[in-house]
């Protein structure tokens, strides 16, 4: 009931545009119906168990009692003897009763502990098998980024999501990272700052495996824009000291300054209100919003991952501009479909169902890579970029 509470107030807009109220409603009836049905059926038997406990007691006290007045009149037992049983008994009673209320805590126990269960099985990186100790020392003269041979696979998926991705990424220089749909591409970003775990293969910070370094003190070198533009509630400056808790005001200034958004500054400033999920922003405003968060910590190493699909193009190239001409280069890796986003890159990768089908210059990889010369085509004739 809870899932679907959720799934019909936050997809609303969905089920109007295709006019499924009703079905919905239905769905609604039929899960509050079944909730309703085990309720009862939990709240009978709950019910029962009391009165039954009662019952069961007073019959053994009522046993004890005959019996206890047949042994004494016997003399095989004292009338000490037989008040010390009913008295324990007695106190049998009080317990049996707390036994009563266990087992339906117990029953609603179970079920949540399997809901919490599954939840904590998604962790794919165990942060407690990093090392405790300081992390080891950079290489000297090593990539900023380095892929050594990776295959990437998902648990449970039938085939692996990258195979035998081996390239290098140097301090302030712009990887981008294009390719179809389902080819890879946040599969490859999100293997840096140790989101999942490589298959096979080495992925390496400065020379060091992530897998030697802290998982926290990784992510801290790392700046991440994931696809899906993700704001909480509350107001601007609070959205952006996710980035960096101690900014100041200036600093968040230079950060929306520097993705393109200082216009929402405007009116309320940084004490403009978020609404849940940035509802009341558009898509382009939630996407530099999150840009200029991870800009503000300084990275060294920025991962846009889609991060300008709700742009328009002119605002696209300005970002990318900006990005650019950031003062500290980072090294940055641009997550694309459109080949206008990375056609500036120092090095582009192109996937192609998890496996590197070229890699080079825009330039290049027009003479010699027929995957990316198709993206670029399509993208001619939407008007994208042209070779």
């Amino acid at each position: 009931v809870t899932e679907l509470s959720r799934e019909n107030m936050t997809g609303v807009r969905v089920i109007r545009a295709f006019t499924r109220e009703d079905e919905e409603i239905k769905a609604y009836d039929g899960a509050t119906g079944a909730l309703s049905r085990l309720q009862k059926i939990a709240g009978r038997i709950s019910g029962a168990l009391n009165p039954l406990t009662y019952v069961i007691i007073n019959v053994a006290l009522i046993f004890i009692l005959r019996s206890g007045e047949i042994r004494v009149g016997a003399g095989e037992m004292t009338q000490g003897q037989v008040i010390a049983l009913y008295n324990y008994m007695t106190q049998m009673l009080v317990e049996m009763l707390k036994l009563a209320g266990l087992i339906v805590m117990l029953a609603r126990s179970r079920a949540c502990a399997g809901r919490v269960g599954a939840f904590l099985a998604m962790n794919t990186v165990s942060e407690t098998e990093t090392p405790a100790a300081k992390d080891p020392a950079p290489v000297e003269g090593a990539p900023r980024v380095e892929f050594r041979d990776v295959t990437a696979k998902y648990h449970g998926a039938g085939a692996p999501a990258l195979v035998g991705v081996s390239f290098s990424a140097w301090p302030g220089q712009t990887v981008g990272v294009i390719g179809g749909t389902g080819a890879g591409k946040t599969t490859l970003v999100d293997l840096i700052p140790r989101f999942y775990d490589a298959f096979s293969g080495s992925v390496l910070v400065d020379g060091v495996d992530v897998k030697e370094l802290d998982a926290r003190s990784l992510r801290e070198r790392c700046g991440v824009v994931p696809q899906k533009a993700s704001l909480f509630r509350g107001t601007l400056r609070d959205n952006l000291l996710f980035g960096k808790a101690d900014a100041t005001d200036d600093e968040i200034r230079e950060a929306m300054d520097a993705a393109c958004i200082g216009g929402l500054l405007e009116g309320d400033g940084l004490d403009a209100p978020v609404s849940q999920y940035g509802k009341n922003l558009s898509g382009g405003q939630r996407q530099r919003l999150t840009v200029a968060r991870a800009l503000l910590r300084r990275p060294e190493i920025l991962i846009l991952d889609d991060s300008s699909s709700a742009l328009d193009y002119a605002t696209d190239a300005e970002l990318r501009r900006s990005v650019a001409d950031l003062d500290y280069s980072p090294t940055v890796f641009i997550v694309a479909q459109r080949a206008a986003a990375v056609r500036d890159a120092d090095v582009i990768i192109v996937l192609d169902d998890g496996r590197v089908a070229g890699m080079g210059t825009h330039a290049e990889l027009l003479a010699s890579c027929p995957v990316y010369r198709e993206i670029c085509r399509v993208g001619s004739e939407n008007g994208e970029v042209s070779p």
